[in-house]
């Protein structure tokens, strides 16, 4: 099975990384492009696949990657639409633009799958979405998921969900990490230092995390089984909700969405 690359920023790296890490294809199957020489160079050193600066020797591939921002990948594809047969496999990760975009661009029925990954796929503890346009088959479907499945979870959604994915899964590192670092802040002016408070508060939202997805109980319960009549944790939970915490964030996420849904609109 070869696999092509179309971009080798972050993600696409994450997921060549799962790919030979797993041994789901040999690294000499997967070919790579991308216009930066230097990117190029070092993803050959990492992993020993073959690199190119021409697009459309990505595209021969049985499975194509499109690890590009949304705003230029109308334009790849224009690039590579008459390289692409209707057996090539194509998977974006370009945020915001629907399968219909994707088909549009191509001008022809090809089978695409839509995934929507995170940036903790870099340490192999990704959270991704995938759904599909009607030519993939359940294979296809299977192989895709096996890839993401090899740095992280990966489950399949309709894709009427991806904006609410974009929310949840997508950009909400980026709230977590705000509340590490808010955390590590009130640890160091409580005489922590930095370092130490980084740890302590990163330790303790992994290990909170896995709780939650190991033992299948409800937050509420597990946040209930911390806290104990008249102590410590209650009184902070009683700050966070008079600060509006729950409302913060969930006005937050709305508006992730909603700005996804823009961004699929132009």
């Amino acid at each position: 099975m070869e696999i092509g690359f179309i971009g080798s920023g972050n993600m696409g790296s994450a997921i060549i990384s799962g790919i030979v890490g797993s041994k789901i294809t040999k690294s000499e199957d997967i070919i790579v492009s991308d216009i930066k020489a230097e990117s190029l160079e070092k993803i050959n050193e990492k992993y020993g696949v073959n690199t190119t600066s021409d697009n459309k020797e990505a595209a021969k591939c049985n499975i194509v990657f499109l690890c590009v921002k949304p705003n230029v990948i109308v334009d790849v594809i224009k690039g590579i639409k008459d390289i692409v047969s209707e057996n090539t496999l194509i998977v974006s990760i370009a945020a915001g633009k629907s399968i219909d975009d994707i088909l549009h661009a191509f001008g022809k029925e090809v089978k695409v799958i839509r995934v929507m990954p995170n940036t903790p796929a870099l340490i192999g503890e990704g959270m991704s979405a995938i759904t599909s346009s009607i030519q993939v088959t359940d294979e296809d479907r299977e192989k895709v998921l096996e890839i993401f499945r090899s740095f992280g979870k990966c489950e399949v959604v309709d894709e009427q969900l991806m904006d609410t994915v974009t929310a949840v899964s997508g950009s909400s590192p980026a709230y977590v990490f705000m509340f590490i670092e808010a955390m590590a802040d009130a640890a160091v002016q409580g005489g922590m230092s930095r370092d130490k408070a980084y740890v302590f508060a990163a330790q303790s939202v992994l290990g909170s995390a896995k709780m939650v997805l190991e033992t299948g109980m409800h937050p509420a319960a597990l946040k209930d089984m911390v806290c104990s009549p008249s102590g410590t944790t209650i009184e902070a939970v009683s700050v966070l909700e008079e600060k509006g915490m729950r409302d913060a964030v969930i006005s937050a996420m709305k508006a992730c969405m909603e700005k996804s849904k823009e961004m699929g609109k132009n």
